[in-house]
């Protein structure tokens, strides 16, 4: 028998349903060994499922916004397989359940910002602006921001500050983590290779909490922080300060 993470909860396999998964081939221009031109396999599902399926048949790199995807490579050529994950609109959209808050993976800093959320969400909005240009913020996304574990990432503290917890995905099952057990250091998370990061998920907080955030860069616009700082407070109804 094989051991399970306590942390995975089992749950149906997929619908045996007709593959609805592109799969193509990208070529780039270096010689292998042999002569030859090396082919990099380039798959994007339209649905989790697919996806899930093809992190466990072979090693591919999650690709969401894409934003980081050559900056960390410090132009090394791309040697491995890619899952882009742009098609799945199942991994978008901010929902409030009884539970809590959830983010999809692939929600994008500009969707956040444009979402009619209440002030509780006030400090990962400020986060969000100061998350590169425009161009970035359309493109890049949360699930991103915290899987590329940059020491910089503008995302993070913020989260952070509202307890946040990260879904982790495989065909083994689903698993939950505090955003400060998933982070490990520079670059580094717990993400097992199979799995896909597919929501933040945010508890509820009282009405009358807030949060902010803050950075410190070289410049005031398009800069990597040097410094950041972000801050939940929650204050009853004698406005005394009740959690911070």
């Amino acid at each position: 028998m094989t051991a399970r993470h306590p942390q995975w909860r089992e749950r149906a396999a997929p619908p045996q349903t007709a593959s609805r998964c592109r799969l193509s081939e990208y070529r780039f221009g270096r010689a292998n060994r042999e002569g030859g031109v090396q082919s990099i396999p380039y798959v994007q599902p339209s649905i989790l499922a697919d996806a899930l399926a093809a992190l466990a048949q072979a090693p591919l790199v999650p690709l969401a916004g894409g934003t980081d995807f050559h900056a960390v490579r410090a132009e090394r050529p791309v040697t491995e397989g890619i899952l882009d994950l742009s098609r799945i609109d199942d991994l978008r959209g901010v929902e409030c359940t009884d539970q809590g808050w959830r983010i999809g993976a692939l929600t994008t800093w500009s969707d956040l910002r444009r979402q009619p959320l209440p002030s509780l969400f006030d400090g990962l909005r400020q986060a969000a602006a100061e998350i590169g240009g425009m161009q970035i913020q359309n493109a890049g996304t949360i699930g991103g921001n915290l899987c590329n574990a940059s020491p910089a990432a503008d995302g993070v503290p913020a989260l952070l500050a509202l307890s946040a917890r990260v879904e982790l995905a495989s065909l083994r099952g689903t698993r939950t983590l505090p955003l400060e057990q998933f982070i490990l250091g520079s670059r580094r998370t717990a993400r097992a290779g199979d799995e896909l990061l597919t929501a933040i998920l945010l508890p509820h907080h009282c009405a009358r909490a807030r949060t902010v955030f803050r950075k410190l860069g070289a410049r005031r616009y398009l800069v990597i922080s040097i410094a950041m700082v972000a801050v939940l407070v929650e204050v009853d109804e004698a406005e005394c300060i009740g959690q911070a």
